[in-house]
């Protein structure tokens, strides 16, 4: 049956053309096409090359493993429930550590890494944004983290063993009181270079994850420690600081078989999945219970615009000096910029 419509309706849906801009003739016009869909064997290395370097690293094997899965499918072919379905088999298949909690991260990193994929394919106008199937797809609930502050009796067998055992005991003991001191993650570590050091001010400048940027205060102490490490390994001035004595530079490994040796000294290291990343637990947590949450986190250098602080935040941020004065009760050493008592 087909229905006639009404002149009041016809006289409206003219006037909405019109306010739209649009003519009869435009309706008429042969419809826009769509650039071809790729598969994801074709689109993934696009997305791969214009995502930073730590997305890369972060998605990398989960792109990986859907090229593998789905590398001859176009990008508008998975449905949420197929997407669904890979994820439990990638929880299903993850390598089971004794930290591990049912391949819960794994799930939550192969959602991120099609999100990346399919933000990439609607910002180039290959799907609409009602067609991405993998905002449809929830990411599986944060459970609380395991790490906490490790007890000062604790961390100094800690860098008692870093500083008595091992092949280079002085890169070792210069890791963690740079971790301990900054609360710094690896990857800003590792990209420390000659040139960030600011001798007279004691500040470091360091650059982590997101693309942050700060400069940081540090100790006297670990300055020159710094600063005589670079020298001595013939770091180049513009390159990464943190070498071994032949003067080739450390990675990730480094940290791998720190711990590791740690943990065969110390038991409970090893029980407990100790790693750097407990060190800034434990710094910020004790500049959190000494000086405060604004300190605490101007100390970690949290981006402004987290999810989990309120607007007030804005207004009491703590300043570079606040920060100092912290360190410098950390370390029972005066910095510069630290204020007087």
């Amino acid at each position: 049956m087909t229905i006639t419509p009404s002149t009041a309706e016809v006289d409206a849906a003219r006037l909405l053309l019109d306010r739209m801009g649009i003519t009869p003739e435009d309706l008429l016009a042969a419809p826009v096409e769509r650039p071809a869909i790729p598969t994801f064997r074709e689109y993934i290395p696009t997305v791969s090359a214009a995502v930073t370097a730590g997305t890369r690293r972060a998605y990398g094997s989960y792109w990986n493993r859907i090229t593998r899965e789905w590398g001859d499918r176009r990008l508008d072919e998975p449905t949420p429930s197929q997407i669904k379905q890979l994820v439990e088999t990638v929880k299903a298949n993850v390598v089971t550590r004794r930290n591990a909690r049912g391949g819960r991260s794994a799930a939550e990193h192969l959602i991120a890494a099609l999100r990346c994929i399919y933000r990439h394919a609607v910002d180039d106008g290959l799907i609409d944004e009602s067609a991405n199937p993998a905002k449809k797809v929830a990411k599986p609930r944060r459970l609380p983290s395991t790490r906490r502050a490790v007890a000062d009796t604790r961390l100094a067998e800690i860098n008692e063993i870093a500083g008595t055992t091992g092949d280079d005991p002085a890169l070792d003991t210069l890791i963690l009181r740079l971790h301990t001191e900054t609360a710094c993650r690896r990857g800003g570590a590792l990209a420390l270079r000659p040139q960030d050091l600011d001798r007279d001010q004691c500040l470091i400048f360091l650059r982590e994850k997101g693309e942050t940027v700060s400069w940081q205060p540090v100790s006297p102490t670990l300055m020159t420690h710094l600063v005589d490490h670079a020298e001595t390994r013939g770091a180049p001035h513009t390159r990464q600081l943190l070498r071994y004595r032949n003067g080739k530079r450390i990675t990730t490994r480094r940290y791998d078989y720190l711990w590791g040796r740690i943990g065969k000294h110390l038991p409970w290291v090893a029980t407990q999945q100790i790693s750097t990343h407990w060190l800034r637990h434990t710094t910020l947590t004790w500049v959190e219970r000494n000086f405060g949450y604004a300190v605490a986190r101007a100390f970690a250098r949290h981006a402004e615009n987290t999810s989990d602080t309120g607007t007030t935040t804005t207004y009491v941020r703590a300043t570079l000096e606040e920060v100092a004065t912290a360190l410098a009760a950390l370390t029972g050493e005066p910095h510069p910029l630290a204020r007087q008592p």
